[in-house]
């Protein structure tokens, strides 16, 4: 399923890469993100977790996204700023992309096959969905936006894939 990780995506400056690229090729929480949001303090929680588990071999992706009642409107530097002024954001971030719909990025095209714990698959419902990927690419858990990213089922879930 290396496909996925082939995939490209550019960072929130603007560079051309991959999903693999940005997350050397390692396991990883890829999440929707916005700045407008009322979930938006869960990017505290997505700090966490980058802190905790970045040197046992894991990190968070932030994507930003404006398809939810337009809560990201702000441009890459506005993001940027915000991400770091007011969280501390350290992990790595790409550029604004839809999730849904036509024009959705392909790596969301690919997330959005993966079900949840209740086994639906399908379109991102709201900012702050995550999709816990591993090393090769391959889909292993997937959290609806109100689950916080420190809940038990995320650590658990990260915790079983970096033992693995």
């Amino acid at each position: 399923m290396t496909d996925l990780l082939d995939l490209p995506v550019s960072t929130l400056r603007g560079e051309d890469t991959t999903l693999g690229a940005l997350t050397g090729r390692r396991p990883a929480l890829v999440v929707n993100v916005a700045s407008r949001c009322g979930l938006t303090p869960q990017y505290t929680g997505l700090e966490e977790l980058q802190r905790e588990y970045g040197p046992r071999g894991f990190t968070v992706v932030g994507v930003p996204c404006n398809q939810f009642a337009g809560q990201e409107p702000g441009s890459a530097e506005e993001i940027e700023s915000f991400c770091s002024a007011t969280y501390g954001v350290t992990f790595p971030m790409t550029g604004k992309v839809d999730v849904n719909g036509e024009g959705a990025h392909p790596v969301y095209q690919r997330l959005t096959e993966a079900p949840d714990a209740a086994g639906e698959a399908g379109p991102v419902r709201w900012n702050f969905e995550k999709f816990l990927v591993d090393g090769d690419g391959a889909v292993v858990a997937r959290f609806r936006p109100t689950t916080e990213p420190g809940a038990p089922e995320v650590r658990t879930a990260i915790e079983a894939l970096l033992a693995g």
